[in-house]
């Protein structure tokens, strides 16, 4: 068979589209008709489940198929205080709420007059700009920008969905329950204009929207992103192998997808580095290089994870690699692991939930990256 041209094989590492993405046929409809219906949403799922690839697939379904409705998409990662993020928010909503030059010089000039506007552009004048604001604080500037998606919407006669990736990035503000109380209270009045809500933290944004104490608690929808299936992804695998001239066989592909628990970034890189050592056809022998070569490729960033943990924190990730998920406060699991106390186990998996390496399901405490259990194992030697 003749291989065909392909931009990318298999993807990881940023977010997926077109052939790339497979299954979240559910998820995907559902997000849209709270889109379409003005449902506030909040996607939760662990990292690199494949959040971001979700919104953005439905978000560009919605703007090319309904006229009525614009999804505009920010990015808050690198918003390190309230300044950063009102900039970010009024850039991207007048950038993407129209399409050439003078209509954003008129939105500018017309939704925020009063906090003395200037356009910045850049290398690329017809798409490359910033947004400069005076935020002085006698002008109270977060009613005017908060504001926008509702006020162009009624001038537009459209409804406005404001999708923001990586929202975690607010808990680092200074005072950052005081800044979701303005956020709340000002979307909450909004007709128009309906917020989907993500980012890579789990914990942070769990608690934020289902704790009755915080400003965001029922804001919306809370949507938890399951795994992908197997069979989805072994037939995804195998079609994507075939396509470029190769081949593997489904129970390959299943062995790539059983050893990383199904973890959507996971799944694609194993597949990526299988596909990559494959000659013709993918072997037990390519499938054991490949993942090998993703331990050791992920090796640094674990040792980061590691790096400032005390003693304790370690022998409980030591214990979790080791299998313990629902015992590790008896007398026996603390001696083994020098956990120091029950209530001493009680702190450190506090610790280890809010650095994002554990995750706390009932009586069940679990490393929820496979490949980072894997290599715990391997380092530890157990």
């Amino acid at each position: 068979m003749k291989p065909q041209r392909m931009s990318q094989t298999f993807v990881f590492g940023s977010a997926t589209s077109n052939e790339n993405f497979t299954d979240r046929e559910q998820e995907a409809a559902r997000l849209r008709m709270n889109f379409e219906h003005g449902i506030n949403t909040i996607l939760v799922s662990p990292r690199r489940w494949g959040k971001t690839s979700l919104v953005q697939k439905v978000a560009i379904q919605v703007n090319e198929s309904c006229e009525n409705i614009k999804v505009v998409c920010m990015d808050a990662f690198f918003c390190r205080c309230e300044e950063d993020f009102y900039r970010m928010f009024s850039t991207e909503m007048i950038r993407q709420t129209a399409s050439r030059w003078e209509e954003w010089a008129g939105n500018v000039k017309q939704f925020l007059s009063r906090l003395s506007p200037r356009l910045n552009f850049g290398v690329d004048p017809v798409n490359d700009f910033s947004l400069s604001l005076d935020l002085s604080e006698n002008l109270q500037p977060e009613q005017d920008i908060l504001n926008l998606p509702q006020k162009i919407a009624a001038a537009k006669n459209i409804k406005i969905i404001v999708c923001i990736d990586e929202f975690q990035q607010i808990s680092d503000f200074s005072d950052s329950k005081n800044f979701q109380k303005k956020l709340r209270s000002v979307w909450q009045l909004q007709n128009d204009a309906s917020y989907c809500l993500y980012g890579s933290k789990m914990h942070f944004l769990s608690e934020i929207f289902s704790k009755p104490s915080m400003p965001f608690y029922k804001f919306g929808e809370l949507m938890y992103l399951p795994k992908i299936d197997t069979p989805h992804w072994v037939a995804y695998i195998c079609e994507r192998f075939e396509k470029t001239g190769k081949n593997i066989s489904p129970e390959i592909a299943l062995k790539i997808c059983e050893s990383v628990e199904n973890h959507s970034s996971y799944v694609q890189h194993l597949a990526w580095l299988v596909w990559s050592l494959s000659n013709e056809s993918a072997s037990d022998e390519t499938f054991n290089q490949a993942y090998n070569e993703l331990l050791n490729q992920n090796s640094t960033l674990y040792y980061r994870y590691l790096e400032n943990l005390s003693g304790y924190q370690l022998n409980l990730l030591r214990a979790l690699a080791d299998g313990v998920e629902t015992e590790l406060s008896t007398a026996s699991a603390i001696a083994k692991y020098n956990l120091g106390s029950s209530a001493n186990v009680t702190r450190i998996k506090k610790a280890l939930e809010q650095k994002e390496l554990i995750d706390i399901t009932g009586k069940r405490t679990l490393i929820p990256d496979p490949v980072f259990k894997k290599w715990l194992q391997r380092e530890m030697k157990l």
